[in-house]
C-alpha cells in the first residue's frame, strides 16, 4: 500500500513539476492561448512518461482510441453549465445584455483546456485510481472529492460552503465519470466544456477568477442562488445540477459494474464495464 502511495505522489509532483517547469520557461514568449495549450500537452506527456517508466503498464485510461468521449464530456459539461444559467434565468437571477464578441473563447479556450487537463490528471489520474486501488471505489470518490473542495479554498471569493459545493458538484460527477468510462478523457471534456461555458461564453466567476466572455449578462439575487463572490459554482442550482447528472451517469453507464471493494475485502469478481458512448 504504502508503495502504490509513494508512487502516486511522485507522479503528482512529476506532473505539477514539468507544468511549472514549462511555465517558466515560455512566460512572457509565447501568448497565453498557446502556452495554455503547451502546458496541457506537457503535462499529458509526464503523465504517460510517469505511468509507462514508473508503473510501467500502458496507459489504458488515456488510450488514442478513446479520445473521442472527450468530445462528449465536453458537450455533457457545456449542456450542466447551460442548464444551470437556464435555470437562474427562470428564476430572474440571471439577466442576459446579449452578445459582446468572440474575442473571449479564442482567449479562453487554451486555458480551460491547461485547467481541465492538469486537475483531472491529478485528481482522478492519481489520486482517484490510487485510493480506489486501495480503499475501494466509494472512498475514492469521497476522497478526491474531499480535496478538490478543499484545494478551491484558496481561490477569491471562496468560503466553506463554495469549498463543499465544488466537492459536491464537481468533485463527485468528475470521480464517478471516471470511474464508470473508465479512461480520463471523459471528465477532461466535462471538466473543459463546463468552465468553458462558464467563463469565455457567459463571462461569469470561474471558480473565483473574473473571465470576460462572450455574452455580457449579470447575476444578482440571494447568495444561496448566485454562489456570492465565488460565482455560480457555489450555487445550490449547479449543486443539484451536477448531482443529478452524477447519479443519471452512475445508473446510466452501469456504475455498479465498476465498483471496487476496499483491499481488506477478497472474493469481488467485478464485471466487465460497458462503455462510454
Amino acid at each position: 500500500m504504502w508503495k502504490r502511495f509513494a508512487t502516486g505522489a511522485f507522479g503528482i509532483v512529476f506532473v505539477v513539476g514539468a507544468v511549472s517547469l514549462v511555465q517558466a520557461l515560455i512566460r512572457h514568449r509565447v501568448p497565453d492561448a498557446v502556452g495554455a495549450t503547451l502546458v496541457a500537452v506537457v503535462a499529458l506527456a509526464a503523465y504517460v512518461a510517469h505511468v509507462h517508466y514508473v508503473e510501467r503498464r500502458s496507459v489504458d485510461e488515456l488510450a488514442p482510441a478513446r479520445l473521442p468521449q472527450a468530445a462528449a464530456g465536453f458537450a455533457l459539461g457545456a449542456g450542466l453549465f447551460a442548464a444551470t444559467m437556464l435555470v437562474l434565468a427562470a428564476l430572474g437571477v440571471y439577466r442576459s445584455a446579449g452578445f459582446v464578441s468572440w474575442e473571449p473563447l479564442a482567449q479562453g479556450f487554451g486555458v480551460m483546456v491547461a485547467a481541465g487537463v492538469i486537475e483531472e490528471l491529478i485528481f482522478r489520474g492519481f489520486i482517484v485510481r490510487w485510493v480506489q486501488s486501495t480503499a475501494g471505489t466509494w472512498i475514492a470518490i469521497a476522497v478526491s472529492a474531499l480535496l478538490f473542495g478543499a484545494v478551491h479554498a484558496a481561490n477569491p471569493g471562496a468560503t466553506p460552503l463554495s469549498s463543499a459545493a465544488i466537492a459536491l458538484e464537481a468533485g463527485v460527477l468528475l470521480s464517478v465519470a471516471y470511474v464508470v468510462s473508465g479512461n480520463l478523457w471523459f471528465p477532461i471534456g466535462i471538466h473543459i466544456g463546463w468552465n468553458f461555458t462558464e467563463g469565455p461564453i457567459f463571462g461569469v466567476a470561474v471558480s473565483g477568477n473574473s473571465v470576460s466572455g462572450a455574452v455580457r449578462g449579470s447575476v444578482q439575487g440571494p447568495a444561496f442562488l448566485t454562489g456570492g463572490a465565488f460565482g455560480v459554482e457555489a450555487s445550490i442550482v449547479a449543486v443539484i445540477v451536477c448531482t443529478l447528472a452524477a447519479a443519471a451517469l452512475w445508473i446510466g453507464l452501469h456504475g455498479n459494474d465498476r465498483v471496487r471493494p476496499p483491499m481488506w475485502r477478497t472474493g469481488f469478481r467485478p464485471r466487465l464495464p460497458r462503455t462510454v458512448p
